[in-house]
């Protein structure tokens, strides 16, 4: 398995709160901001789509790419932030 950045640890290290979509791993100021036009403006939002696709690897990357044009490393550095900060908090 890759290496999580510092942006993936800090995202999982605590609750998500508030946070602005852009501090999801794998979403940078251009993605961020693509999803925000769609609606998906913080990291919680983004969370509900994960979970309603059932934390599905396959159909949260195909999202992904859908919405905002995500490559395969962002949507995979995405999922996996997702992924992990579930198995810790929820």
């Amino acid at each position: 398995m890759s290496s999580t950045s510092k942006k993936h640890k800090d995202f999982v290290a605590e609750p998500m709160g508030e946070k602005p979509v852009g501090a999801l791993a794998g979403i940078g100021d251009v993605l961020g901001k693509r999803l925000e036009e769609k609606g998906f403006d913080k990291a919680y939002v983004v969370l509900g789509q994960f979970l309603v696709l059932k934390k599905d690897e396959e159909l949260f990357r195909d999202w992904l790419k859908d919405v905002c044009k995500a490559n395969a490393k962002q949507q995979g550095d995405c999922y996996g932030c997702l992924k992990e900060w579930c198995d810790a908090f929820l």
